[in-house]
């Protein structure tokens, strides 16, 4: 029988019975009427009305209590079962009472279940958490972001790493530190002195010449000039 989880979430202890309980007495403990988990139709509480021994269960059918487990003072194991006859008993729940609470023992479906949810759980937030770390960037493409405590460091550090030249700044402040950097140099044509570029060039240089004296017979001095090409 698969215990339902109202009954797994909940839990029952008397504060009055917890320094006495004790082997002898943790059946009735457990048969309190506040328990929740006990069933007052059982074959327990027929006996206990009628105050017969306990050895009377073997020779009832329906549903019984019997304690299975003794660790004292602190564990105790009830089953929950239901006898047909006297060698033929189909057990129905597990109750254990820890440090006077008692709990419904969960059965091995309720517990791969409780597993299978936790460990999917934990994948989805492990899927999520993946996916707040992935970034896509024009300059880098997608790419992986580190842990929350280095964001803002390395976002101020790297920030060039993350946009190139030009994402942010614009093409005309470029262009115009390349021709500072690279001046454009007009070439003159051979013929009429017009730049090739459209540009006004300055003229070519004069041709320097300089005076050479010579003496003649007569002692005056005779100037030329001697062309430097």
């Amino acid at each position: 029988m698969e215990p339902s989880e109202s009954q797994l979430c909940l839990s029952w202890s008397n504060s009055a019975w917890i320094p006495v309980l004790n082997q002898q007495n943790v059946l009735e403990y457990f048969s309190q009427k506040s328990n929740p988990f006990y069933d007052r139709t059982c074959n327990n509480e027929i006996i206990k009305m009628q105050r017969l021994d306990s050895s009377h269960l073997m020779k009832m059918t329906g549903t019984e209590y019997m304690l299975m487990h003794v660790q004292d003072p602190i564990l105790y194991v009830i089953r929950k079962a239901y006898r047909q006859s006297r060698d033929k008993v189909t057990p129905l729940a597990y109750y254990y009472i820890l440090g006077g609470v008692v709990y419904q023992c969960p059965d091995l479906q309720a517990v791969i279940n409780s597993r299978i949810l936790s460990t999917l759980h934990l994948l989805n937030s492990s899927f999520d958490e993946a996916i707040s770390y992935s970034r896509y960037t024009p300059g880098r493409g997608y790419h992986w972001e580190c842990h929350k405590g280095e964001k803002e460091k390395v976002k101020k550090e790297k920030v060039h790493e993350e946009y190139s030249e030009l994402q942010y700044k614009r093409m005309d402040i470029i262009l115009s530190e390349l021709i500072k950097q690279f001046p454009v140099r007009a070439v003159a044509s051979k013929e009429g002195g017009q730049p090739v570029d459209g540009r006004t060039v300055s003229e070519s240089p004069a041709v320097k010449s300089e005076p050479l004296k010579r003496t003649n017979s007569a002692g005056t001095t005779d100037t030329k000039r001697k062309r430097i090409q």
